[in-house]
């Protein structure tokens, strides 16, 4: 696991750019550093050594020297593929998988080599004999990605905060990010909050050549639902966890796992058998489930670490996920993930984690189907319609949840797991430089529109998959582990799990109040029932009672009514949202929690100007 950053230029030269840029992604790659440079080509990158320690320095060129290449991440099947390679003449100089994809690149071309890899990545090569750049991001967005055109300049990276160091540079907030950010808990857009700095999406590659950009596409998600019997599907999920965390376990240092009080991770811990679990909670009653972790690696012989976090180290947490994170992130989870790395790394350099099934099996509460839902979910639309159109803005009661949900077509209602406020909501709170007519409906509507003849729990998982966790749950999982210089491992996140799941129909992965059923089922076979049954939660954050508390309402306080914050916000109406939840007139945390975060985002990086 490593980053890179690189430019392409007719007129910056100075060796020094380079180098400024890769020392700003250090914690990515502490092991050691490495430089290409030739003409207006310019590689830097960082490593931390996991395969092939000694000889696997970065970058790496063929054995002419006109084929370099930079890479993040892991491929699982290099070994197969060096295999064939070698059967085919390619002579290799390292044990790296770094190695084998710059030879299939040689052998099988562009798409050819992306369709034989099985792992998480990021990577660039240069091709010095057809004069052209091809990067490409893995199939599910595990591994990031950045670039950015200034004029003939060509700038990519692991992470935006290199680009600052560029001279040709200019930063500028992207104002039309604030809003759906508000919304999402996120940004959503394909231009990052960097005004000019864009993602490379999952499953996507570029060529650049005469100046001239070109994506391409090689790989979607597309469901193929084909009923094998419930018995026969939880036997194949079962075989292939099992499969996925050999590939994922093959290192040459010490691999541990993180381990929470779910299935996830606790499936992985018992079939992966590593030696050292970690897990965090929370001083607040009912935000710590560190006592379940303890328990299992007690059951299954393993060492469990474990950290409690105050509310202090929360509030300190919260600066380095906004700056490691390059833009403003609001999941609460952001932080207590950023501890438990840290305490991670002070054992290994490779963590497994159970990210992945949520979205691949059906994880989420909102995919369940209760039994009042069920009946009520059969009552004609038009009546659903006609009823949550009377409803909808009147005080909760009893029952306005189910007519809500089951009101409006899932298209018009579900945006994904985190759904922090209405679009008009996050208007009325902007000045306006930073509102905008981009409805959450209008960036929805295209992952829509490709399974519209699909059930609504189908429809629910394929916009999860395409935008919340590689917006939120992948990014997070990169840039907190990567902050702390360790390397994350998504085994139940997988091409092949992939494979495997999207055959799966939905009746057994949704079964009346039960997610994930068929999945639960397999772990069932590995850990106690208490474990494989346990409804999912996530990671528990008491923010909301953190700021009902003067010390830490007085934080908050301070940030809303710096002067920067004008430029953005209607003070009196942020202010107005913080006071009422802490004289409990109303629960606006995590829209206070959204607000702040983005606040601290660009006090680090436009008002102190970290990373420059």
């Amino acid at each position: 696991m490593c980053g890179f950053v690189g430019y392409y230029s007719l007129d910056i030269n100075n060796k020094n750019v380079i180098k400024e840029m890769n020392d700003t992604i250090i914690h990515r790659g502490p092991d050691s550093e490495g430089y290409y440079e030739k003409d207006k080509i310019h590689f830097g990158f960082r490593r931390l050594s996991i395969i092939d320690v000694e000889e696997g320095a970065q970058p790496i060129s063929n054995e002419s020297g006109d084929v370099v290449i930079i890479f993040n991440g892991e491929i699982y099947n290099y070994r197969e593929i060096r295999e064939d390679l070698i059967e085919k003449g390619y002579k290799f100089k390292t044990k790296t998988d770094t190695e084998v994809i710059l030879h299939g690149y040689e052998e099988y071309g562009e798409e050819g080599i992306l369709s034989k890899l099985r792992g998480m990545f990021a990577f660039t090569i240069w091709d010095d004999k057809k004069q052209r750049l091809f990067g490409a991001r893995d199939h599910f967005g595990i591994k990031p990605y950045y670039y950015s055109q200034i004029g003939e300049d060509f700038l990519f990276g692991s992470e935006v905060k290199s680009f600052l160091k560029y001279p040709k540079f200019e930063k500028k907030v992207n104002k039309q990010a604030l809003k759906n950010y508000l919304v999402f808990q996120y940004n959503p857009l394909e231009e990052t909050f960097f005004k000019g700095v864009k993602k490379l999406r999952p499953g996507h590659f570029y060529i650049y050549e005469n100046n001239n950009l070109t994506i391409k596409r090689y790989f979607k998600l597309e469901f193929d639902y084909k009923d094998e019997g419930f018995e026969n599907t939880v036997n194949n999920i079962e075989r292939e966890v099992e499969e996925s965390i050999k590939y994922h376990k093959i290192s040459d240092v010490e691999v541990g796992s993180f381990l929470s009080g779910g299935v996830d991770s606790s499936y992985v811990v018992s079939k992966a058998k590593v030696d050292k679990t970690f897990s965090v909670g929370f001083e607040n009653k009912g935000f710590d489930e560190t006592m379940y972790s303890k328990e299992l690696s007690d059951m299954l012989g393993v060492k469990n670490y474990s950290k409690i976090i105050n509310p202090d180290e929360f509030f300190y947490g919260i600066e380095k996920v906004q700056y490691y994170s390059d833009e403003p992130h609001a999941n609460l989870s952001s932080v207590p993930l950023y501890f438990l790395s840290k305490l991670a790394r002070e054992q290994v350099k490779v963590v497994l984690s159970g990210e992945g099934a949520d979205e691949l099996f059906a994880g989420y509460n909102e995919y369940e189907m209760p039994f009042l839902k069920r009946v009520y979910a059969k009552l004609p639309f038009c009546l659903r319609n006609k009823l949550y159109k009377m409803t909808k803005d009147k005080p909760h009661f009893h029952g306005k949840t189910i007519i809500t949900k089951f009101g409006e077509k899932v298209e018009d209602s579900y945006i994904g797991l985190a759904n922090i406020m209405s679009d008009d909501e996050a208007n009325d709170l902007l000045t306006d430089d930073y509102k905008n007519s981009i409805r959450a409906k209008d960036l929805t509507k295209k992952y829509y529109d490709e399974v519209k003849d699909m059930d609504d729990v189908s429809k629910r998982l394929y916009l999860d998959m395409n935008m919340w966790i590689v917006e939120d749950i992948l990014l997070k999982a990169d840039k907190m582990t990567m902050a702390n210089s360790i390397e994350l491992r998504v085994p139940l996140l997988d091409k092949e799990m992939w494979n495997l799941a999207r055959k799966i129909p939905v009746k057994y992965k949704v079964h009346n109040e039960t997610t994930k059923y068929a999945f639960r089922k397999a772990a069932q076979r590995a850990i106690p029932k208490d474990w494989s049954d346990r409804r999912k939660v996530g990671f528990l954050v008491p923010f909301v009672s953190f700021i009902k508390e003067e010390k830490y309402y007085k934080i908050v306080k301070e940030m809303f009514n710096k002067d920067f914050v004008k430029e953005f916000f209607d003070v009196k109406k942020i202010n107005k949202l913080l006071d009422d939840h802490f004289n409990n007139v109303r629960n606006t945390g995590r829209k206070v929690y959204t607000i702040y975060t983005f606040l601290v985002w660009y006090e680090l990086y436009f008002v102190l100007n970290k990373g420059e």
